[in-house]
């Protein structure tokens, strides 16, 4: 009794395992064709969007493609283009024409490039003569009341370079280059000489030449050439401002009127700014001075390019004492 039981609960409980792994197969396989049908389906739905995509990537092609074909056709930006590409090339041609000599050559040649930038370095504010600490007796008259404005200045070294210092310089710096050009060794000698002495006050003295001096220790030191070192040799003393600036531009084959407008252009310069520091003005009341100054710095290189040493004189009484009371002066921020 005992085994037969046993054994009716080994068949029951295989019955119904069985009976439980059947639904769970069927479960399964059940499973297997929903995921079947989904995966299908996402197939369907994706290649039906491919064929649609495609089709209006056709249609898009087909459309345009006559719009290419008919916006391609004219080229009148193009032509329009090149037209004003040839007129800027036209322009161009005959402004390069225009600055052109007759002979065909360019408007500055290369020589005269050389011989403006030296004059541009050796007389700018740049170029280490320490001219800024001169004021040629324009402190004296600013504190004496000579000078108190704009016009006032204006006067002041309008007169200066009519009748003083400014042409005295001038026709020194000519007489200097031309015997300098010419190699005459007595008249480079004389002219030295003789500026030195012309000279009005101590002062003055020192101003011009202790710039002389540092303008030709400058220029042996970065812009030497042949012959100067020959040239400024003659000078037995002292070479004062002009006469160098004379001596070394014809070392340098440099033109003598050039020079001389440079030069003045640069005297003129330094007695506004000292007399812009010394008033005071502004820059631009400076610059209007200089503007009106043009005209007399003009003509006083044209005398000064055809006088001789004959006509030297000055007729700045005021300006000559000014430079010597100066040297007297309780309180200066100038040398001179």
């Amino acid at each position: 009794m005992p085994m037969l039981a046993t054994r009716t609960r080994r068949k029951v409980n295989r019955t119904t395992m069985r009976r439980m792994v059947i639904p769970m197969v069927t479960q399964a396989m059940i499973m297997q064709a929903m995921v079947t049908m989904v995966i299908t389906t996402s197939m369907t739905i994706i290649m039906t969007a491919t064929i649609t995509m495609t089709s209006l990537a056709i249609t898009t092609i087909t459309t345009a493609i006559p719009m290419l074909m008919t916006t391609s056709k004219p080229a009148r930006p193009r032509r329009r283009a090149v037209v004003r590409a040839d007129a800027i090339i036209e322009d161009n041609t005959a402004s390069e024409d225009a600055t052109q000599t007759p002979d065909g050559r360019s408007g500055m040649q290369e020589s005269e490039a050389a011989a403006l930038y030296r004059l541009m370095t050796w007389l700018s504010p740049s170029f280490p003569v320490g001219a800024f600490s001169y004021s040629s007796g324009i402190e004296w008259a600013v504190e004496a009341g000579d000078i108190g404005d704009a016009a006032s200045l204006r006067d002041w070294l309008s007169s200066m370079l009519a009748d003083g210092p400014g042409f005295c310089d001038g026709v020194f710096l000519a007489h200097a280059h031309r015997a300098a050009s010419s190699l005459d060794e007595a008249g480079i000698r004389d002219i030295a000489e003789l500026a030195s002495a012309f000279v009005p006050s101590r002062e003055r003295h020192l101003e011009t030449s202790a710039q002389g001096r540092a303008f030709i220790e400058i220029a042996r030191a970065a812009w030497n050439c042949d012959g100067l070192d020959q040239l400024v040799s003659h000078c037995d003393g002292g070479i004062v401002y002009p006469v160098a600036v004379g001596l070394v531009s014809a070392a340098h084959a440099i033109p003598l009127a050039p020079t001389m407008h440079a030069f003045l252009h640069a005297l003129t310069s330094n007695w506004i700014s000292a007399g812009a520091r010394l008033v005071p003005l502004g820059q631009t009341d400076s610059q209007r001075v200089l503007a009106l100054l043009e005209p007399i710095v003009v003509s006083t290189g044209k005398r000064a390019l055809e006088a001789s040493l004959d006509d030297l004189g000055s007729a700045t009484f005021r300006a000559d004492l000014a430079s010597m009371r100066h040297e007297a002066q309780y309180t200066r921020l100038f040398r001179s």
